[in-house]
């Protein structure tokens, strides 16, 4: 029996899961400062402080703004995500069970990402507490506030991240369900429920943190956050004599970091509010 996979086999999979890592994966990916091709096992993010202008007397120097300059690291690891394919089962539902495997592989790499990310966002120090309430307008408000209070650019590079529960919440918004869809602005967000309203693109994601029935929603500009890639996704297929199946196995490393917390707004909402 011959142990080699065909190239034909191979160079498909791998095309099958890009486009399903692309369409169905991360959705917050591209949310937050990237750095790919990242050579070794960690990142540094460069921070600036804000700066002030001065008055210049006539001959005098000119004033300094003594940028603050700091930096912020990211550790990097590795996951993994794989699967075996039966001969057999290849032969019965031969397109099939290739999709189905570059699927399942694409969103389990697509969801640790955003699950990386979350998890960094979860340490912000900007929190509107939950008050036995669900998300309201007012808190909205409010997170919005904080972020206008802190100086967060107004530029199109904020975003925020809700769960199913708060997303229907939402909806009772006039302002917000009567708002644009947000997949005309951002091709990767074409096909998802997305909107954009004061100024934020608008997302639903369930896997958002829940402790004690308390959900945390987050509110956050690009450039708070950052996830660093030594490999993208990535599919190896190789076949296996002993199981007579092909093992396809996706990779990743990643890792993500907060870079300014004062960028990051969490609002804590009731998850089993009774939605009006």
């Amino acid at each position: 029996m011959s142990t080699t996979i065909t190239e034909a086999f191979v160079t498909e999979y791998t095309e099958m899961v890009h486009n399903a890592y692309q369409g169905q994966g991360s959705k917050m990916r591209h949310t937050v400062r990237l750095q790919p091709k990242v050579k070794g096992s960690k990142c540094v993010f460069q921070k600036v402080g804000k700066g002030a202008a001065g008055k210049k007397t006539r001959h005098g120097n000119v004033p300094l703004m003594n940028l603050n300059h700091s930096t912020v690291s990211c550790t990097l690891s590795d996951w993994y995500a794989a699967e075996y394919i039966d001969k057999l089962d290849e032969i019965k539902e031969r397109g099939n069970e290739q999709q189905v495997a570059a699927n399942a592989g694409a969103w389990a790499l697509g969801r640790k990402i955003d699950e990386l990310i979350i998890d960094k966002l979860n340490g912000a120090f900007n929190v509107v507490a939950e008050t036995s309430t669900g998300l309201t307008k007012d808190k909205i408000l409010q997170a919005f506030g904080t972020l206008n209070a802190n100086d967060v650019p107004d530029d199109g590079n904020r975003f925020a991240i809700v769960g199913p529960q708060q997303w229907n919440e939402m909806l009772n918004i006039e302002e917000f369900k009567s708002s644009d869809y947000s997949g005309e602005q951002y091709s990767w967000l074409k096909g998802t429920e997305s909107r954009t309203w004061l100024g934020i693109t608008w997302m639903f994601h369930t896997g958002l943190p829940l402790d004690g029935g308390t959900r945390s929603c987050f509110i956050y500009h690009r450039n708070a956050a950052g996830l660093a890639e030594g490999q993208e996704i990535k599919a190896f297929v190789d076949w296996v004599p002993e199981k007579a199946a092909h093992l396809v196995d996706h990779m990743l490393s990643a890792g993500a970091c907060l870079i300014d917390s004062e960028g990051v707004v969490e609002i804590q909402c009731d998850d089993s509010a009774v939605i009006s």
